[in-house]
């Protein structure tokens, strides 16, 4: 009952926080997002941020929704499968009344005169009463026990029900706020890798934008610092911020922006990690390669990674598809 009271205060505050949040979505498009001719890719990468930080609170939100809005509907099937019973169960006790009063009295409410007059002997019609009340006596208590259980469950299920419908409401105004911003995002996107321009990479370190693929996610921005890396030096077993093995650059790069969990080896690297498929890559993912899982790299957008490769190759950008994949990763 805590949380239906929380949830039905908060529409009036989702509704202000989806209109604010929009308004400032359109301001930032309108003042910031294409009033330069010719904005500088850092320019729309502080936009991309700017978006990143709107959208992040309201994607928290919708995971906790759909969280709270799953665990509802489960209390809600376990209510409704525990009424079920209870409703057939009154059911059948009043058929079972019903029957035997249409038995005894052919039309089930006639007079107890009329029943006595077709009875042909008063003392039959008294015992025939007697059955009949001591039937009803007992099913009548049998359905008054089970309809104080339905009772019971209907009470807890009908707020259930409200809170349920509200909550769904809001999800769905959740979800297409999400879907405008990403949406906003994927602009920004095109136009930082327009911005870009055909020759902006270092030659063959950094042969196009690194990385591919920002949002101002956590993700795109652990990419984001492994490409301002292209050029260091491999160097077994470090971890920055001069040199870098392979899995060195990707703990380093994650640790920029908070997580400090991964760990400096390939195969625990993987074990860190969620199992992603490959058309589910994002910026930031991790990509292992070879059947032991002995390197790794930093996905960041486009089928491109960046890596430390040996120490014979500073880091650099690579296609992931030029070594034998066996394996994708995202930190959580």
């Amino acid at each position: 009952m805590e949380t239906h009271l929380r949830w039905t205060r908060r529409p009036n505050r989702l509704a202000r926080l989806l209109v604010a949040t929009l308004g400032g979505l359109s301001l930032a498009l309108g003042v910031t997002g294409l009033a330069h001719a010719d904005p500088t890719p850092g320019e729309i990468e502080k936009q991309i941020d700017a978006k990143w930080n709107t959208i992040e609170p309201v994607i928290e939100q919708h995971n906790q929704l759909k969280l709270e809005l799953a665990a509802n509907k489960t209390k809600q099937k376990q209510l409704e499968d525990q009424i079920a019973p209870l409703k057939a169960q009154v059911d059948a006790a009043f058929d079972k009344v019903s029957a035997f009063a249409v038995m005894q009295y052919k039309n089930g409410r006639v007079s107890k005169l009329d029943a006595m007059l077709t009875t042909g002997s008063p003392d039959t019609f008294i015992d025939q009463m007697t059955m009949l009340n001591m039937v009803a006596k007992d099913e009548q208590d049998r359905i008054k026990d089970v309809l104080v259980a339905k009772q019971q469950y209907d009470a807890q299920k009908g707020p259930l029900d409200e809170l349920i419908a509200k909550q769904a409401e809001q999800e769905a105004a959740l979800n297409q706020q999400e879907t405008q911003i990403n949406a906003d995002i994927k602009n920004l996107q095109d136009m930082r890798l327009q911005a870009y321009g055909s020759g902006n990479g270092t030659g063959s370190l950094k042969p196009v934008a690194c990385p591919q693929q920002y949002d101002g996610s956590p993700g795109s921005r652990a990419a984001q610092f492994g490409c301002q890396q292209i050029g260091k030096k491999y160097v077994w077993a470090t971890e920055g911020p001069n040199t870098f093995d392979c899995s060195g650059l990707t703990m380093w790069s994650w640790k920029q922006v908070g997580v400090t969990y991964l760990r400096h080896y390939t195969m625990w690297q993987y074990q860190d990690t969620k199992r992603v498929s490959r058309a589910d890559l994002k910026a930031g993912d991790l990509v292992f390669f070879y059947p032991d899982k002995h390197h790794v790299g930093l996905y960041v957008g486009n089928g491109w990674m960046v890596h430390a490769p040996n120490p014979s190759q500073p880091v650099q950008m690579k296609k992931i598809d030029s070594e034998p994949i066996s394996g994708y990763g995202r930190v959580a």
